[in-house]
């Protein structure tokens, strides 16, 4: 029994080793089955998310292309915008220009037909003169004393009139001379002097508690004086002045904004280029918050509704701007006010005449930043945001620059000048001005064969009659001329002062 175990032993022994090797490979080639599709499996699926990431990058790169060239595009369109602009404004320009020459041209040709025929009447008058004087002396029965004694009478009243028009035209040549050589004094004076002028009119002084100050305004190094000027767009001049600085800047908006961000930061006392940056930005809004309130009480004052906002806004900036002491906004408020009273008066156009007085020196708050005038600058920013033609039209003619097309443009003329020329607008107070005023009058009256004399436009000008039995036409072109030169030695006054010597010639005669 035993041994037919062992035989079966023997005989099923290899068999199980055979099936168990058979079983083992089985299973082994299936994990590597199973292993294999696993792998497969993650290889579709990283490819497929790669795949998925190339497609994103792509989409991404074409939206930034596409990003890039809309931006191009609008650069592009608003560069084409901008030049199409300074094309139409120097075009304008060149028609302007044009106009100009061709004016001048057709008064040069009026002048010289007007000159011409003087000439010839001139011509005419002496051959009669000389006729007359040859048709006296055949008919005159006179001694050689007494005809001498006429002839040298009519010499002397020729040669007086020669004389008058000799010193005439003499002074005309010599003020066109005068003019040119004037230029080019202002011209030289402004590169010598221009530098006082300037600091005086784009400066402001900045109280300090003590001297200490200065040195936390500089900083270490300077950083925080240099952050300040930076950041503010303005010069900080730190001098020997006691317990103060200079803030010096063309703008005088900026300025305005940089001396209070100066004394905020001073009251303060945290200086620092971070603290620096954030009272200059809260300033800046305050600034313009302020300006935009002071353009629309401008509007109101001067009864100017319905205007632009950027036009109420930069009338606003008229606030910090000044003119011989006389503030802009209030002048332009003051000057509406008297073009619409004068224009209610004369039955014109009340409208139109208080917007063009309250917009005439628009340009001045933009001046410092666009070539050319304020007149111009005005009318081309009013133009800009569609204000009437005929209000535009008195901005551009208030200083004759272009011509005045309406009678609201001469109201809005007369009624800056109004405001500008009163007594006390520009730093010249009531008894001052009748004290320069009388000292015309007296001077003129002092004069010998004066009967009376007038100061007219605020004194500005003195008009002067004269006996015309003492005064001929050559003492009345000399006394001008006299009267002239004793204002300018003995009196002080701002811009010029007119003389006029008025010579008039009555013939009475009586019925009987």
């Amino acid at each position: 029994m035993n041994g037919i175990f062992l035989w079966v032993l023997v005989i099923l022994l290899p068999i199980a080793l055979v099936a168990g090797v058979v079983i083992g490979y089985l299973t082994k080639q299936t994990q590597i089955d199973k292993t294999q599709q696993i792998q497969k499996s993650e290889s579709d699926r990283l490819l497929e998310e790669s795949k998925e990431k190339v497609r994103n990058l792509e989409i991404k790169a074409r939206d930034q292309a596409l990003d890039i060239v809309q931006k191009a595009e609008a650069e592009t369109t608003r560069r084409r915008a901008e030049l199409a602009r300074e094309e139409d404004r120097q075009q304008k320009r060149r028609e302007e220009l044009d106009n100009r020459v061709d004016r001048l041209e057709k008064r040069e040709q009026n002048i010289n037909k007007r000159q011409g025929a003087l000439d010839k009447r001139v011509t005419d008058i002496e051959k009669l003169h000389s006729q007359e004087i040859e048709e006296l002396q055949r008919i005159s029965q006179m001694t050689i004393e007494e005809a001498r004694g006429v002839l040298l009478a009519e010499v002397e009243k020729d040669s007086r009139s020669d004389m008058a028009r000799i010193i005439r035209q003499i002074e005309t040549e010599a003020r066109e001379e005068g003019e040119n050589r004037a230029r080019k004094l202002i011209a030289a004076a402004i590169q010598r002097v221009a530098s006082d002028h300037v600091v005086e009119v784009t400066t402001s002084v900045v109280t300090l508690p003590s001297d200490e100050m200065k040195g936390r305004i500089i900083g270490r190094n300077g950083r925080n004086i240099h952050a300040f000027e930076q950041a503010a767009g303005v010069d900080v001049i730190v001098d020997d002045t006691p317990e103060s600085v200079t803030i010096s800047c063309f703008d005088s908006v900026r300025r305005e904004v940089a001396r209070r961000a100066l004394t905020r930061l001073i009251q303060d006392g945290r200086i620092h280029p971070a603290h620096i940056e954030k009272i200059l930005k809260t300033e800046q809004k305050e600034v313009d918050r302020t300006i935009v309130e002071a353009g629309e009480q401008a509007a109101y004052e001067a009864g100017v509704p319905g205007l632009h906002p950027e036009i109420m806004k930069t009338l606003g900036r008229l606030k910090y701007r000044t003119s011989y002491g006389q503030n802009q906004l209030a002048h332009a408020v003051e000057t509406a006010q008297l073009a619409a009273v004068i224009a209610a008066e004369l039955g014109a156009d009340v409208e139109v005449s208080r917007a063009g007085a309250l917009l005439h020196d628009l340009g001045k708050a933009i001046d410092h930043n666009v070539e050319g005038t304020h007149a111009m600058i005005g009318a081309e920013l009013a133009k800009r945001y569609g204000v009437n033609a005929k209000v535009i039209n008195a901005i551009a003619s208030h200083h004759h620059e272009i011509e005045q097309e309406t009678v609201e443009a001469a109201i809005v003329e007369a009624a800056d000048a109004i405001s500008g020329a009163r007594p006390g607008a520009r730093r010249e107070s009531l008894e001052q001005y009748i004290k320069r005023v009388r000292s015309l009058e007296e001077i003129a009256n002092s004069q010998k064969g004066v009967t009376q004399s007038y100061a007219l436009q605020a004194g500005r000008e003195v008009r002067i009659f004269v006996h015309p039995e003492e005064i001929d036409d050559l003492d009345s072109v000399r006394l001008a001329r006299d009267i002239a030169r004793k204002i300018e030695e003995t009196m002080q006054y701002p811009g010029q002062i007119k003389v006029t010597v008025i010579r008039e010639t009555r013939s009475v005669d009586y019925a009987k």
